[in-house]
C-alpha cells in the first residue's frame, strides 16, 4: 500500500535536493507594527529545514 503525502507538509515545503528542503519563516502574520522594517524584510526570505528536523519532514513528504 502506498503512503500518502502529508497535506500540510506539501503546502509548506519545497524539495531542493534530498538533504535540502526549503521552508518559509514564521513571524509575519500579525503584530507587524512592533517589528522593524529590516526584521520584516529578512523574515520574508526563505530558509532551509534544520538537520534536526529533516528526517521528520522527509517522512511527511515520503522522500
Amino acid at each position: 500500500m502506498k503512503l500518502k503525502t502529508h497535506s500540510g507538509a506539501k503546502k509548506r515545503f519545497r524539495v531542493k535536493s534530498r538533504t535540502q528542503i526549503k521552508r518559509g519563516q514564521q513571524g509575519m502574520r500579525h503584530i507587524l507594527s512592533n517589528k522593524s522594517s529590516k526584521r520584516k524584510r529578512h523574515l520574508g526570505d526563505k530558509a532551509y529545514v534544520d538537520s534536526a528536523n529533516l528526517s521528520n519532514i522527509q517522512v511527511c513528504l515520503n522522500l
